[in-house]
Order: C-alpha cells, then structure tokens, then sequence
C-alpha cells in the first residue's frame, strides 16, 4: 500500500468546498452525504425529487440533549432503506432492459450486521422487495425464521448444520417458507436426506461449488482452488449421485458460489459468473431442475472514492454490476436453450455499510511543535547547543538535506552526552527542542523544492500531532486494527475553516495499536489527516464513516471497554428527523460481567476493605460513605470518557 502524505490547498481562504475536495466526501459519500455551505457534514436523503440535508451535528446536539454522550455509533435507517430499494431496483432494471426471462431475490447474509434493530430494518423495508436472509448458524436461523414475515422472500442455510439445524429448517418448509440448505461438503447430505425422511418433509437443497476463477482484492482467499468453503467438481456428482440414489435430486434447486468479498474488479465478477454458469449447465445435463442461482456476495464498497481496483475501492457501479451478472448469465444459458434461473445475490457489506457512523470527540492532542526558543542562548552552553542555534539560522532551500543531517547529529551528540553524565536535563531538552524547531522549519519549505529525499519526504508524518479521540478502535472499527481495513473519517463541522494541523487518531485503550494511521485522501491513501486546532472549552467532534458491516459484531472488548451508545435516526421529507431506537452503551458493571466478575459481590468486597480502613482509623464513617458511593456510580457508568 502506497502512501501519500496530506497536502493542503495553499490559499488565504477557506471554504466548505475546499472541506468537501481534501475530505472526499462526494467521492466515496456515493451521494448519501455532503458538505453544507456552512461548513458542516451533512447526510442526504432522497423522498422521490426532494432531497433532505441533515447536518449530522445538529443530530449530535439532540443526542446530548437525551443523555446520549460521545461516543456513539448513528445509524441512518432511511439510508438502510435507500440501499434496499437500490439493489432491488438496480436488478429489476438491468432484467427488465436485457429482457431477462426471471426475477431477483436479495437475500442478507446476517453475519455482516446481526443487530437487532439492522435485522428488524431490513426485514421490514425489504418485504416490499422480498429480500429475505441468509444465516450460517443456528442462532442466525432463529433470527431468520423470526423476523421474515414474506413467504416469497427466500431463507439461504450456508454454515455446518446439524440435526437440529436441519430440523429446523424443514420446519420452516412445511410451512410454505423459502429456506434452501445449501451443502457446504458431502457429509451434510445424508443427515439431510434422514431428517427428511423422518419428518416426511422434502427439502429444498442448493449446492456450493468452488470456482477456479480468482478474484482480485483483501478477501481473495474466498475463491479459487484453495478456498476453504464449497464442493469440488467430484463432490459436486458424488452429492448428484446420492440424490438421484435417494430419488431426490428434483429436491436440487439451487447453485450456489461466492466470487470473494469486495471485489474491486468488474471483470472478476462477470469471469466468476461465466464459470458458474458452466456448472449450472451441467448440473442441467445431469437431470437436476435447479432455478435458482445464487452468486454469493461480492458487491464492493467503494471507501476511498478513487473508483479504481484498489483492494479498498471499486471500478464499476451498482447498474453495471447488475448488468454483468444479467448478460453473462443470458449469453452463457441462451444458446443451451436453458431457461432464466432466478438471481440471487447476497450483499451484505454494499447494502448495511452506509447506513452507520462512529461519532466521538477528541479529548486532547498531542503536537510535535517546537515550543519558544530563545532568542540567544545562556552563557556557558555546551558548543553542541550553539552548533544547533547555527543550523536553525541557517535553514534555506537550498540547504534542507545538510541542515536536517547536522540537527539530527548534534542532538544525538548531546544525547550521548547526557547518558554519560556531562551533559544537564537542560541540555537535552533545549537541544531536542531546537531539532525540532529546525525539522519544521524544514518541513515549511519542502513545497518550494524539486526533488525530495526520503528521509525529508516522512518528515510530515513524524512531526505529525496525535489528536486523542473518545473511542475504542478495537471495540468499534476492529477491521482498521486487525485487517488493515480502510475507512474515511473527518470533522463533522468547521468545514467553512482551514484545518491547518497534519494528525494520527489514537484512541483511548493505551496500546499501541489502537490508532487511525491511513486516511483516505484526493490523492489516494495518506500517511495523515488535516485537522483543526482544539479550541478551549469546545467540543471538536470527528465520524468514521461506512461502518455498517461487521464493525460491531467482530468488537472486543480491549481494556474493558464495551458497546458504545447506538441511536438509530429516522428523516422525514419535512427535514426533521425522529430518534426511533436508542440504546445506551455497556455500563462497566456491564464489561465486568461479561469477563465473570460479579458486580454484586464486588461492591461487597469493597465495603469491607472500606470498613476495615474505618476500624483502623485511616477514614471516617462519612469519607466510608462517599468512597463506597464512588465506587457503587463507577459501576453504574459509561465505560469512556465522560467530560
């Protein structure tokens, strides 16, 4: 991964456009958010040709008006809903355009998002286009079966399924529901094929196959001869053969495969298709009916707005997408005189990611400037301090590489000094903080010169600040820590000032991988983030955006910190905007139950060490009291920062 340090427009003036361009916000926002004249971060919302502005800040304002503190993951569900209906609506297109002999069914992998409220959402604004759920689990099925209230919508089994599994989802069959078992190996067959025949209930059954075709992007490993999942083309007949054995391969009805996870390449797609369409005409060959087929998930999000084939982008749109699938499809079965098999796809990631935010504010920040420096040095100084006062005086263009060579050797000299004794505290801080003052002097003219050293080309990232932020990586946005997952973050307002300041985000967990290091930017990945300066007795607020899939379900709990605040927002035509859930955040007494502590019993083993403090005199009754209150609140509250 290539990195580009951030660059800033060089002007006396500063507009929210100028926000929108370094941000990018219009680029990868896919038209769901913006940036208002007014300099603030705004989430757009269509009701037919209106369009809604909301500045997320105003939403933030309600938030603590309700109890609600930072940090706080917001959900738009009308953007939930936007996503539903464009999916849905981006197929019915692409079919109705190609004169495609059949329909499409949606179908969410809930494994992306299970929160009940997403589930709940999508359920219910999904019946409209019967976009139904996929599940990989017992639990997830138990969820399915509970939430889908449309026949027509479709139930897709993937995981390891047991006989309860299964029993379960035949149950689900005999009452007129769509829920398919697809095999992931040869071994699930037979408890299928027994539990149906003990419950005298047909099956509907899919088959999983493993394409040879690759794909590009993180998530690669999901496809070719090394993926873990789906059955190999001689278990693919060995399951043939013992459904026609059984007499029930009409019970074979659905294909299924999984090109890869955001796949930022249209052309993997369309070559992934072309070869399950060759599977789907053998399978035909061999006397199953089929009708369905089932191309897993794929559809990219496109995080950083280049539009490209970079693992964290997508070169292709949503219509183009559904249009590659129609035709391969079309072009691959039509001379076979095959019919139209039902399409169905499960887009977890592109459908749930723009719906949520992580909102907090920053705490406190820590700059790498140059406090003041004398303007001649103290009698007596070491000749290394004077040798830095010249080299700071001396700083021109045309000398950057000499003078950053000579400031970092004269201070590594006092350094050395100091370790043996012959240099003072003094010594040392000054010396450091005149290497400081000369690498930003340096930094300062780097625009004016032609050709730019390495050393000197990192310069703006080391002497970049570290703004604290109000969060958890690792409970929040887990994939930025454990995949390298690249997400875009900015202010939510002062958009209309210059942010003047390079950053890091480093969040509170005091491990040293809890920080935001790549930021997306206009001239792709960057090294940092341009900031404001922290204004006294003000909040600066920042969101991560596009975190709808997986961030809550993969969180751990780092530190014992726990869920943050979830509020769901509903936005009406008229520009008001509803708090439809919300949900406070894990109170510590919450985390601390999660790892087996009682919080009950804690309390009483505190009272007796405060009691025993009051027999031995070291505190009154009353402090006794005030301390056991202390403690008894702790547990009751919020496991961040509270100001």
């Amino acid at each position: 991964m290539q990195l580009k340090k951030s660059q800033n427009k060089a002007s006396d003036s500063w507009s929210a456009e100028d926000s929108a361009n370094l941000y990018g916000i219009r680029e990868w926002g896919a038209d769901y958010f913006d940036v208002s004249k007014q300099g603030e971060a705004v989430v757009k919302v269509n009701f037919g040709d209106n369009t809604v502005t909301i500045p997320i800040i105003d939403i933030v304002e309600g938030m603590r008006e309700r109890g609600l503190e930072m940090p706080a993951i917001l959900r738009i569900e009308n953007l939930l809903d936007q996503r539903i209906k464009q999916i849905n609506e981006a197929f019915a297109r692409a079919i109705y355009d190609q004169g495609y002999q059949n329909h499409y069914r949606g179908v969410f992998p809930i494994k992306v998002n299970q929160q009940c409220h997403v589930i709940e959402e999508i359920a219910a604004y999904g019946k409209h286009y019967h976009h139904g759920l996929e599940a990989g689990s017992k639990a997830e099925l138990i969820i399915a079966l509970s939430q889908l209230q449309d026949h027509e919508s479709l139930i897709v089994c993937n995981g390891y399924k047991d006989e309860e599994f299964i029993e379960l989802g035949l149950y689900a069959r005999q009452m007129g529901i769509q829920c398919f078992f697809v095999l992931e190996t040869t071994a699930e067959l037979p408890i299928i094929l027994e539990r149906s025949k003990a419950l005298g209930i047909e099956p509907l059954i899919g088959v999983r196959i493993k394409l040879a075709s690759m794909v590009e992007g993180h998530w690669n490993a999901d496809s070719g001869d090394r993926s873990i999942f789906g059955l190999s083309t001689s278990a693919l007949l060995t399951v043939v053969e013992q459904l026609k054995a059984a007499n029930m391969l009409h019970c074979l009805q659905l294909l299924h495969c999984h090109l890869g996870s955001q796949i930022p390449n249209i052309r993997n797609i369309r070559t992934g298709v072309l070869e399950a369409c060759r599977f789907y005409t053998g399978l035909i060959a061999e006397g199953a009916p089929l009708g369905y087929m089932d191309l897993g998930g794929g559809l990219a999000v496109d995080y950083e707005g280049s539009q490209t084939t970079n693992t964290h982008s997508m070169n292709y749109q949503l219509d183009e997408y559904c249009i590659n699938i129609v035709e391969t499809i079309q072009e691959n079965l039509d001379p076979l005189g095959i019919a139209h098999p039902v399409i169905v796809s499960e887009s977890g990631r592109a459908l749930v990611a723009y719906s949520s935010m992580l909102l907090f504010n920053v705490l406190d920040v820590r700059d790498h400037k140059a406090p003041p420096l004398p303007e001649s040095l103290p009698e007596g100084s070491i000749d290394l301090l004077k040798n830095l006062f010249n080299v700071l005086q001396s700083v021109n263009v045309k000398n950057l590489q000499e003078c950053y060579n000579d400031s970092l050797y004269y201070r590594d000299e006092v350094r050395d000094l100091f370790h043996r004794g012959h240099a003072t505290l003094h010594d040392r801080a000054l010396a450091e903080d005149f290497n400081l003052a000369i690498l930003e002097r340096i930094t300062q003219l780097l625009p004016q010169v032609t050709r730019i050293s390495p050393e000197l080309e990192n310069l703006p990232e080391l002497l970049s600040d570290i703004y604290y932020g109000n969060f958890s990586l690792f409970q929040s946005l887990p994939d930025i820590w454990a995949i390298d997952q690249v997400m875009p973050v900015m202010p939510i307002h002062r958009l209309n000032e210059e942010p003047t300041r390079d950053a890091i985000i480093a969040d509170i967990t005091c491990d040293c991988d809890g920080k935001i290091d790549v930021f997306t930017g206009p001239e792709g990945l960057q090294s940092t983030l341009k900031l404001h300066a922290l204004r006294d007795n003000e909040e600066y607020y920042l969101s991560v955006f596009l975190i709808g899939a997986y961030q809550e379900t993969l969180g751990d709990l780092h530190n014992l910190f726990g869920d943050t605040h979830v509020v769901s927002v509903h936005i009406s035509e008229d520009g008001s905007f509803d708090f439809a859930r919300e949900f406070h955040g894990d109170s510590i007494a919450d985390v601390l139950s999660y790892v087996e502590y009682d919080p009950k019993v804690m309390q009483e083993q505190f009272r007796r060490i405060a009691e025993t403090a009051v027999r031995e005199g070291k505190i009154s009754v009353a402090m006794r009291q005030q301390m056991i209150k202390a403690f008894r609140d702790s547990l009751n509250g919020y496991t961040y920062f509270e100001r």
